[in-house]
């Protein structure tokens, strides 16, 4: 067993969990973390949870201390920095007329390198971009391309639910989410409804496709011929989640059945 905590960075609402490395953490405690790409500063948001890290798939990065005064300020200073390369680095987009929108600049925690995340709708040579900014700025630099999804992701904002969007709060992974998944659902393909501020398909689509799925089995299809007590009829409707559906017969009879009554 060992005991992880939910990390935040920026501000911003994502959680990422870490491994206390035996460290006491309470909430709101800002840390120093290890991550793929460095070290980087952080809060902590939730209290401490025990489970065992043995069944997850990945192996947790760790907290690797509490920060201190002096790690506050340096993270401070890397702020101010930030802002002034961002600013920077859209003069030289402009200047290279770049087919690209940035998003996102930031430090790893000392500085060793430097990332932009932007978007695009074409695929973008910027060689001569990371040359100039790496010569400017002394250290290594990577330039990311993300979708609109990891737009919304990074940028955060509300949904059509009225909270905020599940994926800067906790997905870690985009799942692959298809229009048959709405149809599964009874829901209208109206892109209005069924799309989020993205502009792809809800994510939480995906959350409940399996139980209508699994609702949906042994049930007819709108559409199908079924045996009734009044003979033959088409069903014309069905209510998924209360195994219903209606039927209409020939002599125009309207007839409600429950799914697995005849």
């Amino acid at each position: 067993m060992d005991n992880i905590v939910g990390i935040i960075f920026e501000n911003k609402d994502r959680l990422e969990y870490f491994s206390t490395n035996n460290l006491n953490l309470k909430k709101n405690i800002n840390v120093i973390v290890e991550t793929e790409n460095g070290l980087r500063f952080g809060k902590v948001a939730t209290p401490l949870h025990p489970i065992d890290t043995t069944k997850l798939k990945n192996k947790l990065n760790k907290v690797i201390r509490v920060a201190t005064k002096n790690d506050y300020n340096n993270y401070i200073n890397n702020k101010k920095e930030e802002k002034k390369a961002f600013n920077k680095c859209q003069q030289l987009i402009k200047k290279n007329n770049l087919d690209m929108r940035l998003i996102e600049c930031y430090y790893t925690f000392n500085k060793d390198q430097l990332i932009f995340k932007f978007v695009s709708e074409n695929r973008v040579d910027f060689r001569d971009l990371a040359k100039e900014l790496a010569n400017i700025y002394h250290t290594r630099i990577e330039l990311r391309q993300i979708g609109v999804r990891d737009k919304a992701k990074e940028i955060g904002g509300i949904g059509t639910c009225g909270q905020k969007l599940c994926c800067s709060r906790f997905l870690n992974e985009f799942d692959s989410v298809t229009i048959a998944m709405a149809k599964n659902q009874n829901l209208a393909l109206n892109p209005n409804k069924i799309n989020g501020v993205c502009g792809r398909l809800l994510c939480c689509l995906k959350y409940e496709n399996e139980c209508y799925s699994e609702l949906r089995k042994n049930c007819p299809k709108v559409g199908q011929t079924v045996q009734t007590e009044n003979g033959e009829g088409k069903v014309i409707s069905i209510d998924v989640l209360q195994k219903k559906y209606k039927i209409e017969t020939p002599t125009g009879i309207i007839e409600e059945q429950v799914n697995g009554s005849h």
